[in-house]
């Protein structure tokens, strides 16, 4: 029986959840890492096939794969080598998916004071991403090339999974499918073996307040716009 208490933690867990886009350098402690993770392993699975990989990114071997990749995206002729394995967003957008991402995106570069004239400054929030927001802990995950869609399913629910976890830690993550693109350096980085393929990235460690991009809360649709109750 799940007391009442227990039930607003969890709901306090999943609801403070935000994509944190500014880390303080302040270590996270290997004992959380590993619980976190370990919790999120109990995320279901079709079979119980388990079809996650994590890398856990720390000190030198993170940096040096931040590095790279920005010497990559800082140069076009470079960055343009680059593509990613797998289709995240749609290759044509519909209302209403096209306005919520284009309202989040400018929201976003409104609290940065960025306009849309200012490519470079956006070039460079984007570029952001490759250092993991100066988070302490970067995250690459990904998954066998045999496994099928119903599998990449279970994979968001273990994200998920370690979202909530590092909530109720006081931990903040960002999940990441930028990283995706430059999946070739990822894998000459971490030394990957061909049989696994890039799923996404995700910083992790302790939100910093005082910068205005984490000011940021994306708003959700009510249920009355996705849900249908039948009987």
């Amino acid at each position: 029986m799940i007391s009442n208490d227990e039930q607003q933690a969890v709901d306090a867990a999943i609801t403070s959840r935000r994509s944190i886009r500014a880390f303080l350098p302040d270590a996270v402690a290997r004992e959380d890492l590993e619980q976190i993770l370990q919790v999120a392993a109990r995320a279901p699975s079709g079979t119980n096939t388990q079809p996650w990989k994590v890398y856990v990114l720390t000190g030198e071997i993170k940096q040096r794969l931040s590095q790279q990749i920005l010497a990559a995206h800082f140069d076009p002729e470079v960055a343009r080598q680059h593509k990613e394995e797998y289709a995240y967003y749609p290759t044509t957008w519909v209302s209403p998916f096209i306005d919520r991402r284009r309202k989040v995106g400018w929201d976003l570069y409104a609290l940065l004071g960025l306009t849309r004239e200012d490519k470079a400054g956006m070039a460079a929030q984007h570029g952001r991403n490759y250092d993991f927001f100066g988070a302490p802990v970067g995250l690459i995950f990904t998954i066998e090339r045999v496994m099928e869609k119903g599998s990449w399913l279970d994979y968001g629910m273990f994200l998920q999974n370690i979202m909530v976890a590092a909530r109720g830690r006081g931990l903040d993550t960002c999940p990441q499918a930028a990283f995706t693109q430059y999946h070739r350096i990822i894998a000459d980085v971490l030394q990957l073996p061909p049989s696994e393929t890039v799923v996404c990235g995700m910083a992790l460690g302790f939100a910093d307040h005082d910068k205005i991009e984490n000011s940021l809360l994306t708003e959700r649709e009510p249920l009355s716009g996705f849900v249908r109750f039948l009987d």
